[in-house]
């Protein structure tokens, strides 16, 4: 079976990235920007929130290991999809949640997952399904971060509660 890709959005893309990397038959997780009008921004580009792109991860992963509904169920528990362009501190249209499917079969199946999700929460699910245009990779310093500066504030303070929060509540392994 071939490899598929998936893109999604749900605040800064470090959490994300931590997250999705730590799944058994994710092959890569990639750090970038979706769904603006920028060609090719820059992380500063990005942070201006002027560009109408959010931070993204783009996932590839092997379907015989791990389902595209795997994926979105831990999509919507990995974050607070009900929190309109804002996760934690990070505030902007470039924290929006939001999926990005690459085909028709990731749409269906992220319309079935966000309707069986939004009675979980205790407000409406702001996320947003919506088209990848282009993909645009981030700077290399933004690739692996969590990895490669686990005693950086924002990893020590953010991600690593988040990390242990879903390890807990047996999300991750």
């Amino acid at each position: 079976m071939k490899n598929e890709k998936v893109t999604l959005g749900g605040g800064c893309f470090w959490c994300l990235e931590a997250i999705f990397s730590s799944l058994n038959g994710v092959e890569s997780v990639v750090s970038g920007y979706a769904g603006g009008q920028k060609e090719s921004p820059s992380y500063k580009d990005v942070c201006t929130g002027n560009t109408g792109h959010a931070e993204v991860i783009q996932i590839e992963f092997k379907p015989e290991l791990i389902t595209m509904e795997d994926i979105l169920d831990v999509f919507w528990q990995a974050h607070d999809p009900t929190s309109l362009n804002r996760q934690d501190n990070d505030v902007g249209t470039q924290y929006r949640s939001t999926i990005m499917p690459h085909n028709e079969q990731q749409q269906e199946a992220a319309q079935k997952s966000m309707e069986k999700w939004k009675g979980k929460f205790n407000s409406p699910i702001t996320t947003i399904i919506e088209p990848l245009n282009d993909f645009f990779e981030a700077e290399e310093n933004h690739q692996d971060y969590f990895r490669l500066n686990p005693k950086a504030p924002y990893c020590a303070l953010s991600i690593e509660p988040k990390l242990k929060k879903l390890k807990d509540d047996n999300v991750l392994s």
